[in-house]
């Protein structure tokens, strides 16, 4: 499709393509499509779907516009991608470096700001990942797609000006060409499968890649709000003090408490606002006792009232009207509530509630939030919004519901919608120099002490214009985007199908996304399905290991449908160790090989990030690759051989980004790091369940051997001349920081340091002291300096030629020591005692003892009564060997103190010689957290527990 059809807008006559076949008209399309979708939910095995919402037929088909968007699991995405995407071919050249740049793209964009939701990922941020990755017409994927940014960014991949305003230039035939003039895309649309488990978040999805006429929803959208104003309008009327009557924007309603003192009632807004500041006050005085309060000390006070819609008694925390705001003209006017006002807040009190206010149960029990809001006595939808609200926003919902037009309807309530959480109870006051929309706090369920209720014209009124505005210049098509709503993990895609992923998961238990969703979900009365959430949530029962196989179920769908040797972009952020290890490790216990990790700074920051002091200020960017079918037919032939080693490290090493700058200077590709490849190669091999050839000190040898190494990286021959070209413009290569807080990262530190500088014990141990600070894991040994010199590096004790490690640093510190032979006396006496790393090619013994020692540590963390040779029930014989169950080792028997480096070796070796029950025993002896945050340690341990048939 050219870039001009993209901007045509939808008309409901004129005959439409839709899959390959020809319609009279939209309408004709929809009705279509929604009697085969009746029919299809009329199936019983089709509503047992992982992650089919609950709600009724009726509220299913209302909400959905099949093909394109269902609100289940959408039975056309086959032929979506078999209408629009290209089949896989193995012969067809593919290949891309990952996007190893960082990224920074802020929320202030209109499209951003066109509907709000606990989390996105600007649209121009992807975009970048986007055009790096795929071209015009490609299909992608994203499975946790939210408001559905992804397919924003896809279909906006055909736009100059926004190409452009990335910082690309876009040639006149469409190339387009990066910040230093390289060509690397080009200009045209991306289709994009959307997918999500909420239907708030898939409905949002799919009005913001769904074209509508922008001036029939301006109109539309006036209308509504006229209607209300001539039924509501008098629900919103005070007296000014010339008698004349005035819209109220804004009521203010202040939560009362009583004082522990003398029991006479506290307002809290009149006693602890400090009106200067705007802000509450810390202490403040009972105005009966004059005894001096703080929030803490003052007790709540509840009322019991009639709940219309439940037909019984009401208990709830107490709230009065403290304040009202109106304009008259421009001037903004405030006064205390008048007995006028107070007598039309009892006339609307007593008015039934629409039918359209939904007054569904909570499900607090098994909500984290659900502690927070009950005791005040908040159980239902309705009891959220008070009376007045309810009315309106009731009559605004009911308004839209109704229209006759289907795109239209859908806009209509994307647009009404917004105001839910403005108008309800958690709309916070805030003082000075705010507007009072959109105060509520995110990914939270906080009733405030002091709640601002707002009109609905002050809360929509130009909400239609700048969704007009914003819409009006997206250039977006029905055949661009498709939506469904069910699990990501389940097998709705064709395999091998899809040119790329770009998914941003629920990062562990950072935002309960379908607790959240609860209270727009309720107006639409279709509900998320909480039993496949890929989340940490006690009250479900989800702990970290529940969420680690979620996810695990959902990347090896991934892994599945992505075409080989193509890429995933997996956007995240967490601030624990042991889900950050959790993502890592089952990408690649699905088969994605991971080769860069950047990060993607959105500038504005949740409520949770601002103020937790551990949070992560930035999202980590995972690139990850699906191994081409080359790659995996020659391993199913030689993997067991250390030719299948080098054949990964030759296929990873082309998949590496090849130069990384900023700043002027040569970014370390950590991924180029040759421990860090030999971890990858590890996890290649015990993901295809193949033993691994190679020692870390052979691979590194042989390494050494086979590729070129530069600045500690290694790299293709073909790779070189690009890196060695770049690094000539740059001023340096800066150094892999290095947090030390465990044995692994103190052996890290040494490495790098003594590779800078051979240097003697002295002059080590004070640096390396500072290191040993407050991040160290409190489960790890602290190991002495010395052992872990003995054990990794070597001393020259002076005897010999000097080692090229010390010379080489030497001859440049010093300048009478340059141009001397390497066996000079001089040379030799300054370079006595020096510790230093030893040449790959020589450091095969040196690990070996070091790992006798670490397995012989290992051995010693078997509980009593247990032995290797009772554990291994392949004892290496040929002969069964002896299965013992393993033990529940009680919380006070666990080990205190380890080293992990014993762990790591001896859970390895277990794996060579397929001894499983060992790791399963030892794992039982461990602190949760020592697998939980080692992404080794994790992978040995999961495929144990596959091995052995547990869970």
């Amino acid at each position: 499709m050219s870039q001009q059809n993209l901007a045509l807008k939808p008309t409901e006559s004129g005959p439409v393509e839709c899959l390959g076949q020809t319609f009279a008209s939209e309408e004709a399309r929809r009705e279509h499509f929604l009697k085969l979708l009746a029919t299809k939910l009329k199936d019983s095995e089709f509503r047992k779907i992982d992650g089919f919402p609950i709600g009724t037929d009726e509220d299913i088909l209302a909400l959905s516009d099949p093909p394109y968007y269902t609100a289940c699991p959408n039975p056309w995405i086959g032929d979506f991608i078999k209408a629009y995407g290209t089949a896989y071919d193995p012969k067809k050249p593919y290949h891309r470096e990952p996007f190893a740049a960082d990224v920074t793209d802020g929320k202030t964009h209109p499209i951003y700001n066109a509907h709000s939701y606990h989390t996105k990922v600007p649209h121009r941020a992807i975009m970048r990942y986007i055009l790096h990755y795929t071209e015009p017409g490609d299909v992608m994927f994203d499975g946790f797609a939210g408001t559905g940014m992804a397919g924003v960014a896809a279909q906006l991949c055909g736009d100059r000006a926004e190409v452009q305003a990335l910082g690309y230039r876009v040639r006149d035939d469409g190339v387009v060409l990066d910040e230093e003039g390289t060509p690397f895309s080009k200009l045209g649309a991306r289709r994009a499968v959307l997918n999500d488990l909420s239907p708030a978040a898939t409905f949002i999805a799919y009005n913001y890649n769904t074209p509508v006429d922008v001036d029939g929803f301006e109109r539309e959208a006036k209308r509504i709000l006229k209607e209300i104003e001539d039924e509501s309008g008098w629900m919103y009327e005070t007296k000014h003090k010339d008698g004349t009557k005035r819209r109220i924007d804004y009521t203010v309603w202040s939560e009362v408490f009583t004082c522990p003192e003398c029991g006479g009632e506290v307002t809290f807004l009149d006693e602890a606002l400090d009106a200067d500041s705007g802000k509450t006050r810390d202490e403040f005085p009972c105005p009966h006792c004059d005894a001096t309060l703080t929030k803490r000390k003052v007790e709540r006070m509840f009322e019991t009232s009639l709940d219309h819609s439940l037909g019984g008694p009401w208990k709830r925390v107490k709230f009065k009207p403290c304040l009202i705001q109106y304009r008259v003209g421009k001037v903004k006017h405030e006064k205390v509530p008048d007995a006028d006002d107070i007598a039309t807040l009892a006339r609307i009190e007593n008015l039934p509630l629409p039918k359209s206010v939904p007054s569904n149960r909570w499900p607090i029990e098994k909500m984290y939030h659900g502690s927070r809001i009950a005791p005040k006595g908040f159980t239902n939808t309705h009891q959220f919004f008070l009376p007045r609200a309810a009315q309106t926003m009731g009559a605004l919902w009911q308004k839209a519901a109704s229209h006759t037009n289907a795109r239209m309807r859908g806009m209509l309530l994307y647009f009404v919608e917004q105001a839910i959480w403005t108008l309800s109870r958690l709309n916070r006051y805030r003082p000075t120099g705010f507007s009072q929309v959109n105060q509520y706090l995110t990914g939270v369920y906080y009733l405030a002490a002091q709640h601002a209720e707002c009109s609905p014209w002050y809360v929509l009124g130009g909400k239609a214009s700048r969704l007009v505005s914003t819409f009006g210049t997206m250039k977006t098509a029905r055949s661009f985007a498709q939506a469904t709503t069910a699990s990501a993990a389940i097998p709705l895609i064709p395999a091998e199908s899809l040119n790329y992923i770009f998914t941003d998961p629920p990062f562990g238990e950072n935002i309960y996304y379908a607790d959240m969703n609860i209270l727009v979900e309720s107006w639409h009365r279709v509900f998320t399905n909480t039993k496949t959430e890929a989340i940490i949530d006690e009250p479900k029962g989800k702990g970290l290991s529940e969420y680690q196989q979620l996810m695990l179920d959902c990347f090896r769908e991934y892994f599945r449908v992505l075409k080989p040797g193509r890429w995933m972009t997996v956007e995240f952020s967490n601030s624990q160790a042991s889900v950050w290890n959790a993502i890592q490790t089952t990408l690649q216990e699905a088969g994605f090989v991971v080769a860069n990790v950047a990060a993607l700074d959105k500038q504005q920051h949740s409520f949770r990030s601002v103020t937790s002091p551990t949070a992560v200020k930035q999202d980590l960017v995972i690139s990850a690759y699906k191994p081409n079918g080359g790659l995996e037919d020659r391993f199913a032939r030689q993997g067991e051989t250390e030719a299948g080693v080098w054949d990964f490290i030759k296929t990873h090493l082309g998949n590496l980004p090849v130069v990384k700058a900023r700043g002027g200077q040569m970014e370390f590709i950590a991924e180029r790091d040759p421990r860090i490849l030999y971890d990858r190669m590890v996890a290649f091999y015990v993901g295809h369940s193949t033993p691994v050839p190679l020692s870390s000190a052979e691979f590194q040898a042989g390494l050494a051997e086979r590729f070129p190494q530069r600045d500690e990286m290694f790299f293709l021959p073909e790779q070189v001349n690009e890196y060695d070209k770049k690094r000539q413009q740059m001023e340096g290569v800066g150094q892999l920081s290095i947090f030390v807080e465990d044995e692994k990262s103190a052996v890290a530190w040494l490495r790098s340091f003594l590779n800078a500088r051979p240097s003697v014990y002295q002059d080590i141990q004070p640096e390396f002291m500072q290191q040993l600070g407050a991040s160290w894991k409190k489960w790890e040994t602290r190991p002495e300096l010395r052992g872990l010199l003995d054990q990794n590096f070597l001393r020259y004790e002076g005897e010999g030629e000097v080692p090229s490690q010390i010379h080489s640093y030497l001859s440049t510190q010093f300048k009478e020591l340059r141009n001397l032979a390497k066996d000079h006396q001089q040379l030799r006496s300054k370079a006595k005692d020096r510790w230093f790393v030893p040449d790959p090619k020589k450091n095969i013994d040196v690990e070996k003892i070091r790992t006798k020692k670490l397995l012989e540590e290992f051995w010693s963390y078997l509980p009593a009564g247990y032995s290797p040779a009772a554990l291994n029930p392949n004892r290496g014989d040929g002969l069964p060997g002896l299965t013992v169950p393993v033990p529940k080792i009680p919380k006070g028997k666990k080990l205190k103190e380890l080293r992990s480096e014993a762990v790591r070796v001896g859970f390895k070796h277990c794996y060579q010689q397929k001894d499983y029950q060992t790791i399963l025993v030892v794992a039982e002896m461990l602190p949760e957290s020592v697998i939980q945050e080692d992404e080794a340690l994790q992978m040995y341990y999961d495929t144990a527990v596959t091995r052995t048939g547990g869970e």
